[in-house]
């Protein structure tokens, strides 16, 4: 199965967006599957008109731990509260106990406690679901908890899911989130190819360069998409003049067009909603040799 990861670095350039109509395109050639790696605020799903009910499977995911305090045992010497880099213990009636979503489960309090009065334990931190779509392929979320950590984690188990609901999918699209931090590095990972979607804005082009440093690390070869690239015409050029100073191919110029909002609020993709649109995708996929 080869594995393509759609990022960005910035947030709000169409990733999603992008993601939902080239799996459209290729569902039609080929067996595929989806996972929504922005597991923060995921909503590829939506892009499908997926709502909670067409879920098949909501269910609790651990990829963390937290500090539990044995009182009993604690001499109240405060190393924990010291030593918490995260500042995550505040002390009442000279006992230790965590600041609601604070703890990272680092462990640290564990190892330094003279007492053994502390110890960490599992919790569920996410949790973790797939839906069928009306296009025949199934998409595989998860949602991080509030104030919970570990989404690096959380991404990984997104698309461990997803594997063992492939079958003989031969494609798995990877819609990353935004950024390059945990959750990016894990979507990335293990990628056969990266797609690096960008706008013509000197936040855009600055976050481009700068995913493209994450996929380039992993050695994984990658194109550049151009969304909303007649907004500014500049920024555009100087974008295709650094793709052609890094040898890298500039897959696709898309236009800044309101039908992209329109098919966001019907809840299709934008291949759906504006058949134009279905000869640029498909020239993506066999740009990509992917159908």
């Amino acid at each position: 199965m080869r594995t393509i990861t759609i990022l960005s670095g910035k947030g709000g350039v169409g990733k999603s967006s992008i993601t939902a109509s080239l799996a459209v395109v290729l569902s039609r050639k080929n067996k595929i599957v989806c996972t929504d790696c922005d597991v923060d605020a995921s909503n590829l799903a939506l892009v499908f008109g997926i709502k909670n009910e067409d879920y098949v499977e909501w269910k609790a995911l651990s990829t963390n731990q937290k500090a539990v305090f044995d009182n009993e045992r604690c001499i109240s010497c405060g190393k924990c509260k010291e030593s918490c880099y995260f500042d995550a213990i505040e002390s009442e009636d000279g006992k230790p106990r965590l600041k609601e979503f604070s703890c990272e489960g680092c462990g640290v309090c564990e190892m330094v406690c003279p007492a053994d009065a502390i110890s960490m334990v599992d919790i569920d931190n996410a949790k973790i679901g797939y839906a069928g779509t009306r296009y025949g392929f199934r998409v595989v979320s998860a949602q991080l908890e509030m104030g919970g950590s570990g989404s690096g984690k959380v991404v990984s188990e997104v698309k461990k899911k997803a594997r063992e609901l492939a079958g003989d999918a031969k494609i798995m699209l990877v819609d990353s989130a935004a950024g390059i931090g945990c959750p990016v590095i894990a979507s990335v990972t293990g990628s056969d190819y990266a797609i690096v979607v960008s706008e013509p804005t000197p936040s855009g082009f600055s976050d481009m360069k700068r995913a493209i440093d994450v996929v380039s690390h992993f050695r994984i070869p990658y194109g550049i998409i151009i969304n909303k690239f007649d907004i500014n015409m500049d920024f555009t050029a100087n974008i295709e003049d650094f793709a052609r100073e890094i040898r890298t191919e500039v897959l696709l110029k898309i236009p800044y067009d309101k039908a992209f909002a329109q098919a966001l609020v019907k809840m299709v993709p934008i291949v759906e909603h504006d058949k134009a649109y279905e000869l640029i995708f498909s020239r993506l996929a066999d740009g990509l040799g992917l159908q």
